[in-house]
């Protein structure tokens, strides 16, 4: 695991949060709902392809086919 991947994902939260603010105080909740929901499928591909890497890696350690 780099530590790259981890400041990606802190990136993707501080920047959704802040479009997420602005669009709220600009009475734009719909929109703020959508890309928090956006910013939560990005961040949770990211994880799920880090997972399958690490079960890739198990599986070539134990020698499973």
């Amino acid at each position: 695991m780099d530590i790259s991947v981890i400041f990606r994902l802190a990136a993707i939260g501080i920047i959704v949060t802040v479009v997420c603010q602005i669009l709220k105080k600009s009475d734009r909740d719909d929109i703020s709902t959508v890309v928090s929901i956006v910013g939560l499928v990005i961040a949770l591909t990211i994880a799920v392809t880090m997972i399958g890497d690490l079960f890739e890696t198990i599986r070539e350690l134990f020698g499973v086919t």
